[in-house]
């Protein structure tokens, strides 16, 4: 009998260590596939995610004032970088996890250039949709794309900016813009708005490496460590070739 107390009492000791969630915050262009991963990681036997999507440079004014997360999934490598620089974040976790790619999407009463990105300038436009440069990395690089086009000032009075690349897609979904430069991930969507889309050329802006790390201060530090184990694992990587974004990338 005082083993069976003993046992018992040692599976409610640690129980509730494994039901505890992962905290995620994650860049709004990996919501979709992170939630994939989720499912999929719910399925091996790991425990809940906790996810809150939003723009990169929010996530991480947020880790900065003491927000409780346990990894960050940015949408850029300088970020995660400046966390391990700060103290918040362990340089020995920081791995890049995808490479994301940009296209032009039109609605579905729009259409696109015939020459692409190149001739936005001079096509019917109804407000462009891109997220903000100064908080979200495929903001910076939709700006940088415009601007090796030569079309940043042309268009600088059609732009709309969200606040991250998440917003900016709605503003094409809702019909409030006829044109968006966003994540490719959202093509791959079950519900993807109607519409046609053309993937920019990487060579017009920075790669969007992705950059994943565990916080200094993750409340389920273990948690975390496992999970960012499934995430550099096959199921995870293909969830991410599926959404159109490259895997295993190494750091610069």
């Amino acid at each position: 009998m005082t083993r069976w107390i003993i046992g018992w009492m040692l599976v409610l000791a640690v129980t509730p260590a494994i039901a505890e969630p992962v905290r995620v915050a994650v860049a709004s262009n990996f919501l979709a596939p992170l939630e994939r991963i989720a499912d999929a990681y719910a399925a091996q036997g790991g425990p809940a995610l906790r996810i809150s999507a939003g723009a990169t440079g929010q996530h991480y004014a947020q880790i900065v004032n003491g927000a409780p997360y346990d990894v960050f999934l940015a949408a850029d490598q300088a970020r995660p970088e400046r966390l391990v620089a700060e103290g918040y974040a362990r340089p020995e976790s920081r791995f890049s996890y995808a490479v994301g790619r940009l296209v032009l999407w039109a609605g579905a009463k729009a259409s696109l250039p015939d020459n692409g990105l190149a001739g936005l300038a001079g096509h019917p436009l109804r407000r462009l949709a891109i997220a903000n440069p100064e908080l979200a990395p495929y903001g910076q690089a939709a700006r940088q794309a415009l601007d090796a086009t030569g079309q940043w000032s042309a268009l600088s009075d059609d732009i709309i900016q969200g606040q991250n690349v998440g917003q900016a897609f709605q503003y094409l979904a809702t019909g409030n813009v006829s044109h968006a430069l966003v994540a490719a991930s959202y093509t791959r969507l079950d519900n993807a708005p109607d519409g046609d889309w053309v993937a920019v050329d990487a060579r017009l802006h920075d790669p969007v490496r992705q950059d994943a790390i565990i916080l200094e201060q993750a409340p389920n530090p273990e948690g975390a460590r496992r999970f960012v184990e499934f995430l550099q694992g096959p199921v995870a990587g293909e969830i991410l070739t599926r959404f159109g974004y490259q895997t295993a990338v190494p750091r610069s």
